[in-house]
């Protein structure tokens, strides 16, 4: 049940570009790509119980996010915060918003208070902020341990020879609650070949889990995107990342 990269993502003629840049789907397209991707993620996942799709809305126009709701679409992660702050007041408030993308700690000031779910946690001078910032403001943040399972040098990710310590210093912290872990797999033609890395990243969640760490509870798994999903939904991930396999190739500013 393998998916290649050219395979199997939805034909650009799909899709409109706005004036000001952001994707635009025509209803119906939309809807039927999200039940088939939902169909194909419930498939390949059904071992595991199940796997949820966050929609990975950048460059998406606001009213084409919204329409993802009626498809099933419950969870929405972005990248860049400007564009998240940008698009807040149009965006139905029923969505869970995550942040997915690299985080400056000079940035989490503005999301605090704003965003459900931090996806990734990264490095220990952006848990300290977080913690600063969450107190500040009265909240728990939710967040997801990023991991450089593949040990690229131009990836952010906490190595997994420093995970379980890295866990164990944010079991700490009383403003933020790990719920999980977060992965980015290599670019490959073939997503068997990142197999391993996904594989290995499901023994490193139940692992965790099975520690029982205070504050700390393994419910996510969130690894696998639009040309890589079926791979980690059979390996084990309970939530997949799908931006271009719903919503069509991305419009950079």
């Amino acid at each position: 049940m393998g998916l290649s990269r050219e395979r199997d993502i939805i034909p650009n003629s799909q899709f409109q570009i706005s004036r000001k840049g952001f994707i635009i789907v025509e209803r119906e397209a939309l809807l039927r790509n999200i039940e088939e991707w939902r169909e194909r993620v419930a498939e390949a996942s059904a071992r595991w119980g199940g796997a949820e799709i966050c929609g990975v809305s950048k460059t998406v126009d606001p009213e084409t996010i919204n329409m993802a709701w009626d498809g099933g679409i419950r969870t929405l992660g972005e990248n860049r915060v400007q564009e998240l702050l940008g698009k807040l007041d149009r965006l139905n408030p029923d969505f869970k918003l995550h942040l997915i993308g690299q985080l400056q700690t000079n940035k989490v000031k503005y999301i605090i208070d704003k965003v459900d779910m931090i996806q990734s946690l990264d490095r220990e001078a952006l848990a300290d902020e977080i913690q600063r910032r969450a107190a500040a403001a009265g909240v728990v943040m939710p967040v997801l341990v990023q991991v450089n399972i593949a040990r690229e040098p131009q990836k952010a990710g906490i190595d997994e020879d420093e995970l379980e310590a890295f866990v164990r210093r944010l079991s700490g912290m009383d403003g933020l609650r790990v719920e999980g872990l977060m992965a980015i797999m290599p670019f490959v033609d073939d997503p068997e070949t990142v197999r391993p890395y996904f594989r290995r990243m499901r023994e490193w969640f139940e692992r965790l889990r099975d520690m029982d760490i205070p504050n700390v509870r393994m419910n996510t798994l969130s690894m696998g995107m639009s040309g890589d999903c079926l791979v980690a939904c059979q390996e084990g991930a309970t939530m997949v990342r799908l931006g271009r396999a719903l919503f069509g190739e991305r419009s950079y500013r």
